[in-house]
């Protein structure tokens, strides 16, 4: 419909524009785009047989939805999204502070004005982007926020007594009607604000300061909370819940792909700033395992869960940590290296919140460990498995590049040397190049290096090497010739 000349009540209903509540407007064009084929949520991965079927179902079925799930599951994203699924632009009576529709109009300001002026009635029309409210649940909201309040500003300019209901405020919730309203971290809202909700959800009755009004907005509530709220800090009560239609669980990726894919599209900007830095496809995989052995981890609280921001944000730090040594090097391009996830532990640190015995052990070596765990868990699927106890008439693969340490004296990968630097030294060690050849040998020439220093590493973590932190790189010495020097 072309709105561009309508402009009056009686200008809509010549059109024939078909009036619609918002629950409508969303089962409406969801079935329009299922019918087609067509993607519904952009953007969001790993849901697409889980969470976005149960989502669909909820707004086909005119509920309204509460997203249970920890933090990082793009819950809030999922609530910004459905504004897709709402008409362009409806048309609102002119002046109106609740968007009041002119076919079925709420508020006494609009009701007068139509009585007023009939099909000369002014409109206005409101688009999409604007119908989207969103509050995040703090415990100092109070009534008067979300609902409204007397406002004796305006009772004093309109020179009102307060017994006349045109002296209310409205609040956060009328000002969204005919629009979606998400309630973020829902069960921080105090008790007595989400019995307050109550009639709106259910009745369409409004209570201001002794005010008994009837409205019956017209929302989408999408409600958002996490299941640790339960015990920690509040509760959803119970009429709330039984009023609320769907309760839909998130989670976290599933695989190691899903979790890339998600990385990938958070950081576009970052990578395409970056674009001389070269990250290798393992660097990337042994990125994105950190977070699963961190919701794996005896250290860190699974009820509270480890966000997808961890991944997005280490991986940015990764490129700045590969950045800041091309500059200082004075290169154009680099290649990250294994070495490079030190410069990611303050992404790490800030994003898991400890128990008991990770407070013991620091923030810092439980992200160290994390990143020990996901070399570990990586080198399984490219090297023989290396296990605690070999029999003696087992050849060990790693026996030679062990043995090229026992004659060393050691070797360091120092942070400062410059990518030919680098390359030249890892090339000393022969048996590695043998070993890669063997069990690797179809990586790619620009993954070769970080696959050898990828090696080093694991052997380290499964004590076949020792491994030491200094204060500009990493030692590595056999392990008897570490504990000799350690003496």
């Amino acid at each position: 419909m072309k709105i561009d000349n309508i402009r009056t009540f009686g200008a809509l209903k010549e059109a024939g524009y078909e009036q619609k509540t918002v629950k409508e407007e969303l089962r409406r064009n969801l079935l329009q785009k299922l019918m087609k084929k067509e993607t519904t949520f952009e953007g969001i991965h790993g849901y697409e047989y889980t969470v976005i079927p149960e989502l669909e179902r909820a707004i086909l079925s005119k509920h309204n939805i509460n997203l249970l799930g920890l933090r990082g599951q793009a819950k809030t994203r999922l609530a910004r999204q459905m504004v897709s699924l709402l008409d362009e632009y409806i048309p609102v009576v002119e002046g109106s502070e609740i968007n009041d529709d002119p076919f079925q109009p709420i508020s006494r300001y609009a009701r007068e004005l139509l009585r007023e002026k009939g099909d000369d009635t002014p409109i206005s029309w409101l688009h999409r982007e604007d119908r989207f409210a969103e509050k995040l649940a703090t415990p100092d909201v109070t009534v008067a926020d979300l609902i409204g309040d007397v406002d004796p500003i305006k009772a004093a300019n309109l020179k009102l007594t307060y017994a006349d209901d045109r002296v209310i405020h409205f609040g956060m919730i009328p000002r969204a009607n005919r629009c979606i309203f998400v309630i973020n971290e829902l069960p921080d809202l105090q008790a007595r604000i989400q019995v307050a909700l109550f009639n709106i959800l259910q009745e369409g009755d409004v209570q201001i300061r002794g005010f008994k009004l009837r409205l019956p907005l017209d929302i989408q509530f999408v409600f958002t909370a996490n299941p640790e709220d339960y015990t920690n800090r509040g509760s959803i009560v119970t009429p709330l819940k039984d009023r609320i239609g769907s309760q839909i669980l998130t989670h976290y990726p599933e695989s190691l792909e899903i979790a890339r894919t998600i990385t990938e599209q958070e950081t576009e900007a970052a990578i395409l700033d970056k674009q001389h830095i070269y990250v290798p496809e393992l660097a990337k995989d042994i990125l994105e395992q950190i977070s699963f052995e961190a919701r794996e981890s005896e250290f860190i609280d699974a009820k509270s869960g480890v966000s997808a921001r961890l991944s997005i944000t280490a991986f940015e730090n990764l490129l700045s940590t590969a950045e800041r040594r091309s500059l200082q090097n004075g290169e154009e391009k680099t290649t990250v290296r294994l070495g490079d996830f030190v410069g990611i532990i303050p992404a790490i640190t800030g994003k898991v919140e400890l128990v008991y015995e990770g407070e013991q052990e620091g923030a810092s070596q439980v992200a160290q460990q994390l990143i020990a765990d996901a070399v570990k868990t990586e080198f399984e699927n490219y090297f023989p498995k290396i296990e605690k106890l070999q029999k003696e008439s087992d050849v060990d693969p790693y026996d030679e590049l062990v043995s090229w340490f026992f004659e060393q004296r050691g070797f360091e990968l120092v942070d400062s040397l410059t990518d030919q630097e680098y390359q030249e030294k890892l090339d000393t060690i022969a048996p590695l190049n043998e070993l890669i050849h063997k069990h690797v040998p179809d990586v790619a020439e620009t993954d070769r290096y970080f696959f050898k220093e990828f090696v080093l590493w694991a052997l380290a973590e499964y004590k076949k090497l020792s491994k030491y932190s200094l204060s500009d790189g990493l030692s590595f010495k056999d392990v008897y010739g570490g504990y000799i020097s350690g003496l």
